[in-house]
């Protein structure tokens, strides 16, 4: 199982530095799955781009149907979020927060990878990177 977080999920409908590189990992066909948090995240960072004048109101709605496409073709498989991810979280957070700074969705994103039992984490967020590969996940970055 792959676990992908909104950095990534963006990353593929929204040209950024990270795009291409994107664009080839999803290139052999893998199925990533995506939690409620990652919808969630990619709805406001969409939007942010719009607040920040880098797309318009417009293209910011084609790209997200662009995704709900993608996800009713199974392309994301959406899965929910298992409870134990807030104890996880937690548990990340007094273990790893003092020594990489990570934020609560930084512990959350990691916490429901591991909760999934996924062999891969994709993000481009360096802390998010950071805490996965202390915990034994393996990252795009």
């Amino acid at each position: 199982m792959i676990c992908a977080d909104s950095s990534f999920v963006v990353s593929r409908y929204v040209q950024d530095a990270h795009s291409a590189k994107a664009d080839r990992m999803m290139q052999d066909g893998s199925q990533v799955s995506l939690h409620p948090l990652s919808r969630a995240e990619m709805a406001h960072a969409l939007y942010q781009y719009v607040f920040r004048e880098k797309i318009s109101n417009n293209e910011a709605q084609l790209v997200w149907d662009h995704f709900a496409e993608d996800c009713a073709e199974g392309i994301w498989i959406l899965i929910d979020l298992p409870q134990r991810t807030w104890e996880t979280s937690i548990r990340l957070a007094r273990k790893y927060g003092s020594k990489f700074g990570i934020r609560t969705l930084d512990s959350l994103h990691v916490a429901c990878a591991l909760e999934l039992e996924a062999e891969r984490f994709w993000t481009f967020d360096e802390r998010q990177a950071r805490l996965a590969k202390a915990v034994g996940l393996k990252t795009s970055l």
